[in-house]
């Protein structure tokens, strides 16, 4: 059963929502562990691609795009699909409108939610599902 973790921030800034999961992945990245950053499209999955090169100044979070029929050599991927490989499942970083299945083996569930009142109202009903289930969730204020 994994720990859920929301982060709250208060600008309505779809950017600030990716550099806050640029920074969680490289924290998962630096500490050895396998993260999979759940992306509402393809096109948020290709801004993210872009913004784990150059969010911070030094900074580079190896990572690649999931495919299911590709050799997967990064710790970081980032991907569509509602369900991560094992074990990638370790840790997974949504920033989907809808919660990631298979949390069997998750122990870390991080949703990232901003000021806009459509994410606010999809984070909630994903805090209530998640609260039906037993999850221990925690809020994080930014």
């Amino acid at each position: 059963m994994p720990d859920v973790s929301f982060y709250l921030l208060a600008s309505q800034s779809e950017r600030e929502r990716l550099y806050l999961a640029c920074k969680l992945a490289e924290k998962a990245y630096r500490s050895g562990r396998f993260c999979y950053i759940l992306t509402a499209h393809e096109l948020q999955g290709k801004t993210l691609d872009d913004l784990l090169w150059t969010f911070r100044a030094g900074s580079f979070v190896p990572h690649q795009f999931y495919i299911d029929t590709a050799a997967i050599e990064n710790k970081v991927l980032i991907g569509t699909a509602q369900s991560a490989p094992e074990p990638w499942q370790a840790m997974i970083i949504n920033l989907s409108a809808n919660p990631p299945e298979k949390l069997d083996h998750c122990e870390r569930l991080l949703e990232i939610l901003d000021n806009d009142e459509n994410i606010k109202a999809q984070g909630r009903l994903r805090y209530k599902q998640y609260q039906q289930a037993g999850f221990k969730i925690a809020t994080h204020k930014l």
